[in-house]
């Protein structure tokens, strides 16, 4: 049985989930201090809190790994996240841009029969608003193939796959550059200096796109 979590818990248990998958090493107490915007110190003090409960394994100075069940309860969590934000776009008529502040707020109801009906209601969709692979009731996660935008070589054709979540400006940028979701992406060239890519849009005009902003757009290449 999963222990009781607090929300404070569970948003620190789904950085360290993130943070452990982006690296594949222990966590350091300094990068999730960065990532939850908050001192080490404090840090420290929720991870003995999460250490005692069985979902991490803690140890001063050597950073933080996930257990078993707190992987389960992170997937648990990521999972009515995304969830919540289908709904809110397809359902309500929230912009893309809109869903990730309400969507935190939304992942922390305990109810998994209302996760089950949601599931349901929405037609147990695969992906969120942003291509973030939603995770089954067991925490499988199926992701497609894909490479980030600024990695590809001019004269390659790709799909968009996913994007960024947490950056409301971009993705209102995005919005009016007509990359969504779908879009098909040619790229022409690249630029040495800055690392900005020329690029055209579903066969739209050709438009620089940023390095930086390239490195976050993921596309399944064909």
């Amino acid at each position: 049985m999963n222990p009781e979590l607090s929300l404070t818990e569970e948003n620190y248990l789904k950085a360290i989930y993130h943070l452990s998958e982006d690296s594949g090493l222990d966590v350091s107490t300094n990068s999730i201090a960065d990532e939850m915007a908050t001192k080490p110190a404090s840090v420290s003090d929720m991870l003995r809190r999460l250490s005692k409960k069985g979902v991490v394994h803690y140890q001063k100075y050597r950073g933080v790994s996930i257990t078993d069940s707190g992987r389960k309860i992170a997937l648990q969590v990521i999972r009515k996240h995304r969830l919540w934000e289908v709904f809110l776009v397809e359902k309500l008529g929230f912009n893309w841009d809109e869903v990730h502040d309400v969507a935190e707020q939304l992942e922390h109801i305990k109810s998994s029969l209302l996760t089950q009906r949601l599931d349901k209601f929405l037609g147990h969709p695969t992906m969120d608003p942003h291509g973030d692979p939603i995770p089954d009731e067991n925490g499988e996660i199926k992701e497609a193939p894909q490479l980030p935008l600024a990695d590809l070589q001019p004269e390659t054709q790709g799909i968009v796959v996913k994007v960024p979540d947490s950056d409301p400006s971009l993705l209102r940028h995005l919005d009016k550059l007509n990359m969504r979701l779908g879009s098909k992406i040619m790229i022409h060239d690249k630029v040495e200096f800055d690392n900005s890519v020329l690029i055209q849009i579903d066969e739209h005009e050709k438009i620089y796109l940023s390095g930086e902003i390239a490195k976050t757009i993921m596309l399944a290449v064909k």
